[in-house]
């Protein structure tokens, strides 16, 4: 019997700890490394050379694409699967952008996750149809690349002046971008900018 070997990546240790156990009952299935951030997948993933890497999207620093799209470069013999909590379908054109192999919801069943990780060895593309759906009805980012750019610093907790700097602005131009980004995007303010943003899948790195 061939052994799947799996790499995990999620940042949330209660869940990662229990979806390597669930994956562990599988006979053909072995959990290599857990990591929790996306910094720490392509060092694990050196080391550990996984058949398929499991990847949540949101994770504090590297987010899962962009982890994603360098292992892609990095281990190209190594199937990707992205986990996600996410229905927002740029989120989506982002993935396919990264040839990533599958691309399921957090909340399915374990066993669509097995049957997932199966599927994507044996040479097939797996794709939750919730999110095919929403990526078919979904709206693109109304943010320039630089509205997102600006955006995103301030989304890590960057101010104003730390924004601009980082952008090579000056601190005004900083306020008016956010301006306009809260116009565009219907917020109540900076924090809800953001909030709206990050729930439509906005703020991952390009």
């Amino acid at each position: 019997m061939c052994v799947i070997r799996v790499l995990l990546a999620e940042d949330v240790q209660m869940v990662r700890e229990a979806l390597a156990a669930l994956l562990e009952l599988e006979d053909d299935i072995r959990v290599v490394a857990e990591v929790g951030s996306g910094e720490d997948v392509l060092e694990a993933a050196e080391e550990t050379r996984p058949d398929l890497v499991i990847v949540d999207v949101n994770m504090p620093g590297l987010d899962g694409l962009t982890a994603a799209e360098r292992l892609r470069d990095q281990l190209p013999d190594s199937r990707i699967l992205v986990l996600t909590v996410l229905d927002a379908p740029n989120v989506l054109r982002r993935a396919q952008d990264v040839r990533v192999d599958g691309y399921l919801v957090k909340n399915a069943p374990v066993e669509h996750l097995v049957k997932a990780v199966r599927r994507i060895m044996a040479g097939e593309r797996v794709i939750s149809p919730e999110l095919a759906l929403a990526a078919w009805e979904g709206q693109a980012s109304p943010l320039t690349a630089r509205e997102a750019d600006v955006l995103r610093l301030a989304a890590a907790g960057a101010e104003t002046a730390e924004i601009a700097e980082h952008l090579h602005l000056s601190p005004g131009t900083v306020r008016n971008y956010m301006t306009t980004i809260v116009a565009k995007l219907d917020a109540r303010n900076r924090l809800d900018a953001i909030r709206i943003a990050r729930d439509a899948g906005w703020l991952l790195n390009s």
